[in-house]
């Protein structure tokens, strides 16, 4: 399925023609392993602080072509733990000054955009999240209490009048407000990032994949990399290295995208803020409004690979014509409007849900990951983070409470497999249950226990 271009990557404007692959044995400063918007970004904050540095990239496809070249184009503040769990195990003051560093990352990547003349159509019109129906509407109710304890009054209810003068989407409820997200283009994004740091001095080298990660080296099939510090910044990939299988879940998503839609239908829809939109359902889904004036629309819901595959069709069809039917259901307006692009690809799952940024100064190894599908701002966040742990600075960055998170393992298969399979069942019978009846259903509960997530 990686293998199926995204609409981001086929619109980026952008030359996707390989760059040079490695050939040699070579010594630099840092590696990293992945030309995602982690790795860039590692890179770039790295050359910006000490340019005198020799950073070098290595991806086994091109920039930007796993999860940052095919995601929803969120630029977020969310992230996947629950603040609550948070505050819990690292105290309120440490889970404000996460998502208070996650709001400003917004921000700041919109800022870098500007500066660098990256287009990326980023456009901070906020996050809408739907209630439809009355058990979406009691559970989003309760996710703006909890909002606001971390957000402050900047989160707020919408009544279904102010909620479907935004956006006339059907059976709405009311919604949930979040300014802190933008719609973006992140091929755009990904691409102008590695543009950037190769004009800093930074080599990208595009298919070379990383066969291992071992005491300062990063072996490929065409040359070996020492290093004084390797940054594993594979996400979703990270398991197709050796010694890493269980670290990270690979669970996709995929995404359907409209043709461009007339004026009209946008007068009827609404949407001229280009909010993120989601609704209060179980099984995730997320769409935008494009720079084109396409729909976005994505989810989850595909099967997820025995033994933690990131290849292959098995069962995208299925999803792909629920994404389809959830689209026109949710948007009458365009029933009959064509799909022109259908992708995917996976993105990384903790055992534990809780996403990490660390440096482990005695092995010369740093990490980031495990997003859960909110990449976009975290991996900003988290570039920013390694950088300057790599280089010993003490920020307020560096002391955030997902630095230095160790992840504890998935099970072995085919337990992984079971267990990821009977949460998304569960999800899905959640979700039937309440468009039926209406109730809070105990499926979704069941799921939590199960993943264990709070």
């Amino acid at each position: 399925m990686t293998s199926v271009p995204s609409l981001w990557l086929e619109t980026c404007a952008d030359d996707l023609t390989p760059r040079a692959s490695l050939r040699e044995d070579i010594k630099v400063d840092v590696a990293v392993v992945g030309a995602g918007l982690t790795g860039l970004w590692t890179a770039y904050h790295l050359v910006a602080n000490a340019p005198a540095l020799r950073v070098v990239v290595v991806d086994r496809e091109i920039a930007g072509w796993g999860a940052s070249g095919r995601n929803g184009g969120w630029c977020s503040s969310l992230f996947a733990a629950p603040w609550a769990r948070i505050q819990n195990q690292h105290g309120r003051t440490g889970a404000q000054a996460l998502r208070r560093a996650l709001e400003r990352t917004v921000d700041d990547v919109g800022h870098w955009c500007d500066r660098h003349q990256v287009d990326a159509h980023f456009v901070k019109g906020g996050t809408l999240t739907l209630a439809r129906g009355a058990a979406q509407a009691e559970r989003v109710r309760r996710e703006v209490v909890v909002d606001r304890e971390y957000a402050g009054d900047e989160t707020r209810w919408l009544d279904s009048t102010e909620a479907r003068q935004r956006l006339a989407a059907s059976n709405v409820d009311g919604a949930m407000f979040s300014p802190h997200c933008a719609a973006i283009q992140p091929a755009r994004l990904a691409r102008g990032l590695a543009r950037v740091v190769e004009s800093l001095g930074v080599i990208v080298y595009e298919r070379t994949p990383a066969i291992a990660i071992e005491n300062r080296t990063v072996a490929t099939p065409s040359g070996r990399i020492t290093a004084d510090v390797v940054v594993q910044a594979t996400e979703g990939y990270t398991t197709t290295l050796p010694g890493r299988r269980r670290m990270l879940a690979p669970v996709w998503s995929l995404i359907v995208a409209t043709e461009p839609l007339s004026a009209d239908l946008w007068a009827e829809l609404g949407w001229a803020s280009r909010e993120t939109v989601t609704d209060g359902r179980h099984v995730i889904i997320y769409a935008q409004r494009t720079a084109d004036d396409r729909i976005v629309f994505g989810g989850r819901g595909a099967p997820y690979r025995f033994g933690s595959g990131t290849d292959g069709v098995v069962g995208h069809a299925r999803t792909f014509r629920h994404l389809d039917a959830a689209l026109r259901e949710m948007f009458p307006a365009v029933r009959d409007a064509r799909i022109t692009d259908r992708w995917g690809g996976v993105l990384g799952v903790p055992r534990d849900w809780m996403p990490s940024v660390g440096f482990d100064r005695v092995a010369g190894y740093a990490w980031a990951g495990g997003y859960v599908g909110d990449g976009v701002g975290c991996s900003a966040l988290a570039g920013k983070t390694l950088a300057e742990l790599i280089l010993e600075l003490d920020t307020p960055d560096t002391r955030l409470p997902w630095v230095g998170h160790q992840w504890r393992q998935w099970e072995r298969e085919p337990l992984r497999w079971l267990g990821i399979h009977g949460v998304g069942i569960l999800l899905s019978a959640a979700d039937r249950v309440e468009a039926r009846t209406g109730r809070r259903s105990r499926f979704a509960e069941m799921a939590e226990r199960l993943a264990q997530r709070s």
